[in-house]
């Protein structure tokens, strides 16, 4: 008799057949593949045996492209039709990229999307574009190793990628032709590649210091749930101003003037970083420049270095705080990034949080590994052993209210995936459309925030102002991205966008978002005060003035009448003032002086209702 095999949806039928599955750190340096092989991950090499691939796309005039190592050989002698560093620019504007213009020598070209383009020999390529040729490499040398083609790949973001540049790394995946699995933060992926997965339970801090920025992550690991409770960091701070201050100080040794020509800025940051990575093995090196020779030391280099380890530290007990926990709490560092080889960086974090952090691991390459270890799960390899993965949302998610108030609806350090609701309603009498405008931000008017997307809500039917209700949901999923659906819940019309916006906010913006919320917090609390007292105005004017136009004559003697007349007057004569208490005040004086003309309404209305009907007739059959 046959028996009949039955597999999972998804799984393969045969037990003991694998599937091809990697992960992949897209790097702004430098960029990596991994795989799981006999139950161990590892980052798979080029065929020199090199497991770093420079994050350098090379476009030629004959439509030849080089990537990696030959591309990075052509920096020098050909800049324009050479990028480096695209994922700095990946869901990004032209704006905001002409800023850095005088940074990196790249002509920008305007594309329909809002995303921009560099002018090249190849042609106008897209950030997106050069980082899909970097994945495709990745790709080709992971197919390579592996004897086939992948059934997808799991590919890392910093937590604090918005939603516009997770969705432009997709992209570029897909059109790599790459199966995306799921997008998943660095810091979680480095906890998993140190297997902290497989504690019970956990709290664990992923301190990552790379060249140019610096990002602190709490994550929560509870039966088998990996929640980052909270994310920081700095986003202009890194190995490169180490090597700055080694330069500076170099600089001051030799006698140099402090107005240096580039080339002479570029000898002393080498042998500041070529002195800066002798000292993680040695004790002191010899450093030379300019005529000048001298001796840098540990504890010298130590110093040089301390405001920048300790801006650090101040942002791991900022996410700690945030994370509503105590230092002594943190059960396990996570070191990532290059510069996490300086020994004062480790003594300093060590000290800090009371305990060795882990650095068994190359920093370089321990994100890599932990997003192969996820994607071999995610791809069924190994069913029993899937953890499920909880990251947070960087910024608030909300929408546009009357006054050009923000309402947050999605709140900055939500876990996600995650679906919020709330009911809003109509403003106005008969109101039939409802615009929807979806922000991201902190602060409390619409103007300080970003637009995210706008969608309107028509075919309300006909209501009072008040009485229709509508419902919108806000939705994120697993990768970080949002869809916004209203529904109108009496009559059931409905409308939803599916937010990807064509460019998305760098670190230093989601850094500089923040700040500022703390730094206008007070402002921006009485700015909301006073908008809602406005609101409030403008909606009691507008009531009355509409009632008085209906029955005031018939309800009102001519006294009152003329009483709720000046009253109102008062009222809008204030709805313009800059004093929310002032207009609160008025509001609730015009309440108080129409309670009687609202009664008198209210009794019309009911005596209205009943007529032709006896008392028994509403009684219980």
């Amino acid at each position: 008799m046959a028996l009949l095999q039955i597999s999972e949806p998804g799984l393969s039928p045969e037990p003991h057949q694998h599937r091809r599955a990697v992960g992949i750190d897209l790097g702004t340096t430098n960029s990596l593949v991994a795989t799981v092989r006999s139950g161990t991950p590892e980052t798979l090499p080029d065929k020199q045996g090199r497991h770093l691939l420079p994050s350098v796309v090379h476009y030629g005039k004959g439509g030849e492209i080089q990537v990696g190592s030959a591309a990075r050989r052509r920096l020098v002698e050909n800049p324009l039709d050479t990028l480096a560093s695209v994922k700095r620019y990946m869901g990004r504007g032209v704006e905001d990229i002409a800023r850095l213009g005088s940074e990196l020598p790249y002509q920008l070209v305007d594309s329909d999307n809002g995303m921009p383009s560099f002018q090249t020999a190849g042609g106008a390529i897209s950030p997106v574009a050069a980082s899909a040729e970097i994945l495709e490499a990745l790709e080709q040398r992971a197919e390579l190793a592996l004897d086939g083609s992948l059934d997808g790949a799991v590919i890392t973001v910093p937590a604090y990628f918005d939603d516009a540049q997770r969705q432009a790394t997709k992209d570029a995946a897909t059109l790599a032709g790459i199966k995306v699995l799921r997008l998943l933060n660095e810091p979680t992926a480095a906890a998993i590649a140190y297997g902290l997965d497989q504690q019970d339970q956990g709290v664990i801090a992923v301190y990552d210091l790379g060249g140019g920025t610096f990002d602190i992550s709490i994550l929560r690991l509870t039966r088998g749930v990996f929640e980052v409770l909270a994310t920081g960091g700095d986003s202009a701070l890194g190995g490169d101003d180490f090597d700055r201050a080694i330069a500076e100080w170099i600089g001051r040794q030799a006698g140099l003037p402090d107005a240096l020509d580039p080339s002479q800025q570029r000898m002393l940051l080498e042998a500041a970083r070529a002195a800066k990575e002798q000292l993680t093995e040695q004790q002191q090196v010899d450093v030379a420049a300019a005529g000048w020779r001298g001796t840098l030391g540990r504890e010298q280099l130590g110093e040089l270095l301390k405001p920048y380890i300790d801006k650090t530290l101040r942002a791991c007990k900022k996410a700690v705080r945030d994370a509503g926990l105590e230092i002594g709490q943190v059960d396990n560092i996570v070191m990532v990034g290059g510069s996490t080889r300086t020994p004062r960086v480790r003594e300093q974090v060590a000290q800090l949080f009371g305990k060795p952090p882990l650095v068994d691991l190359d920093p370089d390459r321990v994100v890599a590994l932990g997003a192969a270890i996820q994607a071999d799960i995610l791809v069924g390899n190994k069913p029993d052993g899937e953890i499920l993965l909880l990251d947070v949302i960087p910024l608030s998610l909300g929408l546009e209210t009357m006054g050009g108030l923000t309402e947050k609806i999605i709140h900055r350090n939500t876990t996600i995936p995650v679906a919020k609701a709330q009911e809003f309603t109509t403003f106005k009498d008969g109101q039939a459309a409802m615009a929807i405008h979806v922000l991201q931000g902190e602060r409390e008017l619409v103007s300080d925030n970003r637009s995210l997307a706008r969608f309107e809500l028509r075919d309300i039917p006909p209501m009072v102002a008040g009485a229709a209700k509508v419902r919108v949901v806000f939705q994120v999923d697993a990768d970080g991205l949002l869809s916004v659906t209203a529904k109108e819940l009496t009559s059931g019309v409905e409308a939803r966008v599916e937010v990807k916006p064509s460019y998305g906010l760098s670190d230093e913006e989601v850094t500089s978002m923040l700040k500022a919320s703390y730094t206008h917090a007070k402002e921006d609390m009485q700015a909301r005060a006073l908008k809602e007292q406005q609101v409030e105005a403008d909606r009691m004017i507008e009531d009355l003035t509409a009632a008085l136009a209906a029955d005031g004559r018939e309800l009102l003697s001519e006294e009152e009448y003329h009483c709720l007349e000046v009253a109102l007057k008062d009222l809008r004569s204030l709805a313009s003032s800059e004093d929310h208490r002032l207009i609160a005040r008025h509001i609730e004086m015009v309440a108080k002086a129409s309670e009687t003309f609202a009664a008198r309404r209210m009794d019309v209305s009911i005596k209205k209702a009943l007529s032709g009907h006896h008392l028994t007739d509403f009684d219980e059959q």
